[in-house]
């Protein structure tokens, strides 16, 4: 799980490198906030997981099930707050970095 999340971070930062470069200052940040509304919720989602893990009997379906709809209502949320809150928003550079850092664990698939 650690890894996912390391690797989705990652590419975030990569993203918004490539914006910036592409788009500028904006763009960068836009990225970097995009990148983070994926990263975020999947990270405290893992902790999650990780942290009941290791309770004895703490594992069940529900757990997850509720974790899942916390993280999706995070990544909402948090989408929604950059786009109230940061008024020189570069769209396609936001969208850009949130799909590539949603869609990074592929590259773990092709590791081996």
């Amino acid at each position: 799980m650690l890894h996912v999340v390391l690797l989705q971070f990652a590419t975030t930062v990569i993203a918004g490198l490539i914006a910036g470069w592409l788009g500028g200052v904006h763009a960068l940040v836009s990225a970097l906030l995009g990148g983070l509304c994926c990263v975020v919720p999947n990270g405290l989602f893992a902790l999650r997981l990780f942290v009941n893990a290791r309770k004895p009997g703490a594992v069940n379906p529900m757990t997850f099930f509720i974790g899942e709809f916390i993280k999706i209502a995070l990544t909402l949320a948090s989408l929604g707050a950059v786009v109230w809150l940061y008024h020189d928003l570069n769209w396609l550079a936001l969208i850009a970095a949130f799909i590539v850092a949603l869609k990074s664990y592929i590259i773990l698939l092709f590791r081996h």
